[in-house]
């Protein structure tokens, strides 16, 4: 192709690392985009992404030789150098790993793109378009700045690695993306963050944001032991981990004896009891985090003079460091890609391949951003759903929008707990409202039920609000929209229990009530989306990007006087986000949902035939 030719039509890729996804854009923006763990049902699938490249192209109506271009989402031949060298680097101790993946690395994985023409070839009928591959912080760059509503920007881009940059700074301007500053590994913010995930018994690349939702509950102790012994912070954001202390680059662990000596003990076993020492390691690495990335927004502000900041990158969706951000005025407005870890590599990768008319960005015009929502997956109409119900003899009862809405909201101001299966699935790790598990949160006892009878994860995790846009500020202290749930804020002040009615004494923090035994403390009128710290992972409802779901908050608004829904994903604990008809009612049937809303139709367990499966279920599914 010659190289002023222009490219509109891009199938783009990430694969073979974690949360492998696929993605599709043409001269009319984004058209589709999924991960691949939805189809296969294997959470965080690394696999190449047959099952979502059909979808993006049956949902753009394309075959393979209707494309330009094949984008892939970073560039393999330096990320093996950047293997191989931190192997010759750390021997012979790393032997057992090196031995254990260079296979893969000498056979395969160093000529991705080379891997993916084959695949496509096999897989596909037609010719396989040429396969253009882009610099891993390069793709999450444009998947933060190009989809974004703004004509210039700066752009922050913090993960564990990509090909040899952990953290880096961009200019967004005149459609292209413009390197600025990096830092390189071994030194590494989402490294440092995923150490102490590890460390306190969590899985690696998974578990990330459960130790971010375990800070609350504890107290930033270690926080001056981690500046002095494990990371060397400047002013300016950039910063050095004193790799004596960690073993992630060895290849098998991310910690060993240095963490132990340090903290006082071996890490904890992964499904044991919770301790002191963990909830204060999680508030001591989050505070350190924070930390570093208001220093990197700073330093971002001074070196590209915007006044606005889009961010991607795994540590982008650390949504606590986020809120500061906002919070902290560095920047006017932030805009944070949802689909911010590697599965928006794939969408930044195929922005990226786009030359000539359809780098125009003409979203920026109307003040939107161009992710459509983030509704970028499956839709279900309602014939295909009736095929389905019919079919498998499934009870069920046919409605029309206002009336599902107001049967949905009824149930929900009596304490019932609904699934809410509607219109396109989103693309990213957050349910939005199309794939969600819905709830009162008024109720005390919502946060515990919700977690222990139907997720069936860990209680202290806490839930996120879903609000509607235009009353966001009568609850929570929220400078600008969060629609893709990426921000948290504070309650306000006028939903807040004073100490005496919350049963908080003074100095509660540092005495009466610690540990888990906080989440038996109300603080707000909408507890169930309250975490210990009095804050929420918020989301706003806008009637122009999701009037159905603006529809139900407001119904459930005119029968209570609460615009503010419990909003959790669709799954339980080890298990990806449904994406069909039937793993949503699999999962209604499995678990306590009481009503399933899915379509135009609504299903009560009650009216159900027995469910011809028995509890050894989860035994089949992966602990996340």
């Amino acid at each position: 192709m010659a190289s002023d030719a222009p490219v509109t039509t891009v199938l783009g890729l990430s694969a073979y690392y974690h949360d492998s996804a696929a993605a599709v854009v043409d001269g009319g923006g984004i058209v589709a985009a999924a991960q691949e763990e939805r189809f296969s049902r294997r959470r965080h699938d690394p696999s190449f992404p047959e099952l979502a490249v059909r979808y993006c192209l049956d949902e753009a109506g394309l075959s393979l030789g209707d494309l330009d271009a094949v984008a892939y989402y970073e560039r393999s031949d330096l990320k093996f150098r950047r293997v191989l060298a931190t192997y010759v680097g750390t021997a012979p101790r790393s032997w057992s790993s090196f031995r254990e993946v260079m296979p893969d690395w000498l056979s395969w994985k160093r000529r991705a793109p080379d891997t993916v023409r084959d695949r496509l070839g096999e897989l596909f009928s037609g010719p396989v378009p040429e396969i253009m591959a882009f610099g891993h912080h390069e793709s999450h760059a444009a998947s933060a700045y190009l989809p974004s509503p703004y004509e210039t920007a700066a752009v922050l881009c913090v993960d564990g690695v990509g090909e040899w940059t952990t953290t880096s700074i961009w200019h967004g301007v005149a459609g292209e993306v413009v390197p600025v500053a990096e830092l390189s590994f071994p030194h590494s913010l989402g490294m440092l963050y995923s150490a102490f995930t590890y460390f306190c018994g969590f899985k690696v690349d998974s578990g990330e944001y459960k130790l971010m939702g375990l800070a609350p509950y504890g107290q930033p102790v270690y926080a001056d032991l981690i500046r002095e012994r494990l990371v060397d912070i400047k002013d300016d954001g950039s910063f050095r981990l004193d790799l004596r202390r960690f073993a992630f680059q060895y290849g098998q662990v991310m910690t060993g004896r240095g963490f132990e000596e340090l903290f006082g003990g071996p890490r904890r076993e992964p499904e044991s009891p919770l301790t002191q020492r963990e909830f204060d390691l999680a508030a001591s690495v989050q505070a350190v985090t924070e930390e570093i990335m208001l220093k990197l927004a700073r330093t971002a502000r001074r070196l590209t003079r915007e006044s606005r900041l889009c961010l991607a990158g795994g540590v982008a969706l650390n949504c606590v460091a986020n809120g500061k951000l906002a919070e902290a005025g560095i920047f006017d407005e932030l805009w944070v890609q949802p689909a911010a870890g590697d599965a928006g590599g794939a969408l930044g990768a195929a922005l990226l391949a786009q030359r000539g008319p359809a780098r125009t960005r003409s979203h920026t015009r109307t003040g939107g951003d161009a992710m459509r929502a983030s509704r970028l997956g499956p839709r279900f109409d309602d014939d295909h759903i009736q095929a389905y119900l019919d079919a498998s003899a499934i009870p069920h009862r046919r409605l029309g929008p206002e009336e599902l809405s107001r049967a949905v909201a009824g149930q929900l101001a009596e304490g019932k707990v609904v699934g809410w299966f509607q219109g396109r699935m989103e693309f990213g790790p957050r349910a939005l409202g199309s794939r969600s598990i819905l709830g009162d949160p008024r109720d005390p006892a919502m946060q515990s039920a919700m977690n222990q009878k139907i997720k069936f994860r860990e209680s202290f995790r806490p839930f996120a609000p879903a609000v509607l846009a235009e009353r966001a500020q009568e609850y929570f202290d929220l400078g600008q929209p969060s629609p893709y749930m990426l921000i948290v804020a504070r309650i306000a002040a006028r939903q807040q229990l004073a100490e005496r009615d919350s049963g908080q004494g003074a100095g509660q923090g540092a005495g009466q009530v610690s540990g888990l035994e906080l989440l038996k403390v109300p603080r707000s009128t909408v507890p169930a989306v309250t975490h210990v710290d009095r804050s929420a992972r918020v989301q706003t409802v806008d009637a122009d990007q999701d009037p159905g779901f603006h529809r139900l908050l407001t119904e459930f608004d005119r029968l209570t006087g609460c615009p503010v829904l419990v909003n959790t994903s669709f799954n339980v604990r080890g298990e990806p986000i449904v994406a069909t008809p039937e793993d949503a009612y699999r999962c209604f049937m499995r678990t306590n949902i009481d009503t399933l809303a899915i379509g135009g139709f609504l299903i009560e367990k009650a009216e159900q035939p027995a469910w011809p499966e028995n509890d050894n279920w989860r035994e089949l599914i992966p602990l996340d």
